[in-house]
C-alpha cells in the first residue's frame, strides 16, 4: 500500500524525503508491508482502532518484585495505546495515510536526539496517567515534540515509568504482541528509583536506601534534573520505546509460533531463576544495557531476556559461590577469554550482624585478563550496582583501567614484589578498587587517587577513607558473544592436552636404573664423602 500510495503522488516533496529518512534506517520495507497489512483496502488508510490495537499493552495480571503494584498502574498501561496514536500520529477523518504513517513513525524511530526521543517519551507517559486518572506534575511549555519540560515527578510516577520502560523492553525481545491473556513478571528495578532520589534531591545522600521504601518517599523530583540524569546515567532509557514501536510493527507481518510462545515463558521462568541464584539479575543486566551503546548491550540483553530461539554460550565464566574462592581459581575459569569482562563483587562493609546492607559493585573491562605486574587495558568502566545504581565511565585523563596480578610461577627474590590481586583504576597501592587474591577483602578508595574514572561514590556513605570490606560473593561473565567463548574453550582444551602430555613418562628413558639421575641422588645423599671417579 506504500508503494501505491507513493506512485499516485510522485511529486510530493514531504512523501519522498520521508521514505528517504525510513529507507536510511534499513525500515522502509518493514513499513510498506506493515502499512499494506494495517490499511483497509478501500480507503487506503490505516483505521486508528487498528493501530492502537498494533501497541497494545493489556495484561490480565501485573507483578513487580520487591514492590507492590499500584492500582493505577493497570489503568496506565491499558491507555498507552491511544496515548500513542494519538501523540505520533494525526489521522484524518478516513484513517491514517501513508505519509501519516510515515511521519509518525520518523518521530520516534527516525534519527533524532536522545534527549528529543526522551521528551516524546515522557510526553506519551504523562498523556497515559492523565487518561488513566492519576496525573503526574509535569509540564510541556507547547504543543511541539521536543518542547521543554517543567514540573516535577514523584519516585512512584518515576518507579512506574521505568516499569513501563522495562515491559516495552521485554515485550520488544519476545517478539510477541501482548494479548489480554497474558502476565508480565517486573524485576527489581529500585536501584534505578533510588539512583534519580540520590541525584536529583539535594539531600539525597542522606536518604537510607537499605530501610526505606523508594517508591513511597514522600519526594518531588524536579523534571529537568531527571531529564538530565537519565540522559547522563541511562542514555539508552528512551530507546525501550521506540524499539518498542519498531518491534510491534515488525510482529504485524510475523506470525507467532509456539516456538516464539516457548521463549517468552522461558525468558520469564530464566528470569526468575537468575534473580535467586546470581548477582547478576535480570533487573540489574537491564540496566547496564541502558548505560552502554555498544555490542556490549546486546549481550546483556540476551542475558536479560534469555530465549530457547538463541543459541547463546554459557556467559558466566566464574562464580565464587560453585568455583571456590581465589584468583588462581578465577583464573583457571577465564584464562584464554579475550573479550569484554564484568566482574561483579558482592560484599559489606559493617558488622556481621549488617549483612543486610549489603552493596554490589561492577567493573567492566574492554578485554579479557592478562597476568602482569602493572595497569593495562584499552577503556572500561565502573558501576555502582545495588543498592543505588549509578556508571562510572572513563575520564580520558589516565589510562590504569585494570590490573590482574598472579603469584609468580618462578621463586626468585624480588626486593619489591607487586600486590596479586585484581584492582580498578588509581595507582599502584592506591587502586580505585582492589580485590586481594584471597577473594576475602575488597577495597575501596575515595575518587580522589584515581584520574582513570569519573568521580562518585560507589557504595552509600563511602566517606573519604579507604574502605576493607568483606567479599561475600564474585561473579565474572564473558560479553565477547559465542565467537570469543568457543576460542576459550579451544583454548583450554589444547591447555589440558598439553597438560596431559607433559604428565606422561617415556619409561624407556627410565628403564636402566643404574644410569638414572634419581638414583645418583640417592647415593649421593646415602655417603657424600664418597670419592667418585669421573669416566672420561
Amino acid at each position: 500500500m506504500g508503494q501505491s500510495s507513493s506512485t499516485e503522488t510522485p511529486n510530493s516533496k514531504e512523501e519522498r524525503e520521508l521514505e528517504g529518512q525510513a529507507a536510511s534506517s534499513g525500515s522502509l520495507p518493514l513499513l510498506q508491508t506493515s502499512f499494506s497489512k494495517l490499511a483497509d483496502p478501500s480507503s487506503h488508510s490505516i483505521p486508528l482502532s487498528s493501530l492502537q490495537q498494533c501497541f497494545s499493552l493489556k495484561y490480565t495480571s501485573i507483578s513487580c518484585e520487591k514492590a507492590n503494584v499500584p492500582d493505577c498502574f493497570q489503568g496506565f498501561l491499558d491507555q498507552m495505546a491511544a496515548s500513542i496514536t494519538d501523540t505520533l500520529f494525526v489521522p484524518q477523518k478516513g484513517g491514517l495515510t501513508w505519509v501519516e504513517f510515515l511521519r509518525g513513525y520518523v518521530k520516534c524511530c527516525g534519527r533524532i536526539s536522545a534527549s528529543s526521543l526522551l521528551n516524546i517519551m515522557l510526553r506519551v507517559f504523562a498523556l497515559s496517567a492523565d487518561r488513566a486518572g492519576s496525573p503526574m506534575g509535569i509540564h510541556f511549555d507547547s504543543e511541539e515534540l521536543d518542547g521543554k519540560i517543567s514540573g516535577s515527578i514523584s519516585p512512584r510516577e518515576l518507579g512506574m515509568i521505568i516499569w513501563v520502560c522495562w515491559i516495552m523492553s521485554w515485550n520488544s525481545r519476545s517478539s510477541k504482541s501482548a494479548t489480554e491473556s497474558e502476565h508480565v513478571s517486573i524485576p527489581d528495578l529500585n536501584h534505578l528509583v533510588f539512583s534519580a532520589v540520590v541525584s536529583c534531591m539535594d539531600n539525597g545522600s542522606d536518604v537510607d536506601v537499605w530501610n526505606t521504601d523508594v517508591l513511597s518517599l514522600e519526594a518531588e523530583l524536579t523534571a529537568g534534573k531527571i531529564h538530565m540524569w537519565a540522559i547522563r546515567t541511562l542514555p539508552n532509557l528512551a530507546e525501550c520505546f521506540s524499539n518498542f514501536i519498531s518491534s510491534r510493527l515488525k510482529a504485524v507481518f510475523t506470525e507467532p509460533t509456539g516456538t516464539e510462545n516457548s521463549g517468552t515463558i522461558a525468558a520469564e521462568s530464566t528470569s526468575a531463576e537468575s534473580n535467586e541464584v546470581h548477582i547478576l539479575t535480570c533487573g540489574r543486566a537491564w540496566a547496564m544495557t541502558l548505560s552502554q551503546r555498544s555490542n556490549i548491550s546486546e549481550e546483556l540483553l540476551r542475558i536479560c531476556f534469555p530465549s530457547n530461539n538463541d543459541v547463546i554460550p554459557d556467559s558466566l565464566l566464574y562464580r565464587s559461590y560453585h568455583h571456590g574462592k581465589g584468583l588462581n581459581r578465577l583464573w583457571s575459569n577465564v584464562d584464554g577469554y579475550h573479550g569484554p569482562l564484568l566482574l561483579l563483587i558482592s560484599a559489606f562493609s559493617g558488622e556481621s550482624s549488617e549483612i543486610s546492607q549489603k552493596w554490589i559493585i561492577g567493573a567492566l573491562a574492554q578485554q579479557g585478563f592478562e597476568n602482569r605486574d602493572g595497569f593495562y587495558g584499552n577503556g572500561g568502566c565502573l558501576y555502582s550496582i545495588f543498592p543505588v545504581f549509578h556508571v562510572f565511565s572513563a575520564s580520558g585523563t589516565e589510562k590504569n583501567y585494570l590490573y590482574s596480578h598472579l603469584h609468580s610461577t618462578v621463586r626468585a627474590y624480588d626486593p619489591h614484589p607487586k600486590p596479586v590481586g585484581i584492582a580498578f583504576g588509581g595507582t599502584s597501592g592506591h587502586e580505585r578498587i582492589f580485590l586481594d587474591d584471597d577473594f576475602a577483602k575488597v577495597t575501596v578508595r575515595h575518587h580522589a587517587v584515581d584520574k582513570t574514572y569519573q568521580h562518585g561514590s560507589l557504595f552509600p556513605n563511602q566517606g573519604y577513607l579507604p574502605v576493607e570490606a568483606s567479599v561475600l560473593d564474585v561473579e565474572v561473565w564473558g560479553l565477547g558473544g559465542k565467537t570469543a567463548r568457543e576460542i576459550q574453550m579451544s583454548y583450554q582444551k589444547r591447555e589440558e592436552l598439553f597438560t596431559e602430555q607433559r604428565r606422561t613418562i617415556d619409561l624407556k628413558t627410565f628403564t636402566n636404573w643404574e644410569d638414572s639421575p634419581e638414583k645418583m641422588m640417592m647415593d649421593m645423599m646415602s655417603n657424600p664423602n664418597t670419592v667418585r671417579r669421573e669416566d672420561r
